[in-house]
């Protein structure tokens, strides 16, 4: 396995640990550990997508990743 095989691996399992954790009822969807598991894997997915220049990917992990980034935005002036 390459170097892009291991980063798009690592962040696609964070994203499916954050999907599972979800759905057993072990973190809600509002849990920062929710939050930061999809905000680092989806940048994950999409930095390899993007080293294999897959689009589709890209734009699916690129938005991910984004939406991601304001619920962590949103939870930390939640916290304030």
């Amino acid at each position: 396995m390459t170097i892009v095989d291991w980063i798009g691996f690592v962040g696609v399992f964070q994203i499916l640990l954050a999907y599972c954790l979800n759905v057993f009822g072990k973190i809600s969807n509002k849990h920062l550990a929710f939050i930061i598991l999809n905000l680092i894997g989806a940048a994950m997915t999409c930095l390899a997508s993007i080293f294999l220049n897959y689009w589709p990917f890209i734009i699916l992990e690129g938005i991910w990743t984004l939406v991601s980034l304001f619920s962590f935005i949103r939870f930390l002036k939640n916290i304030t």
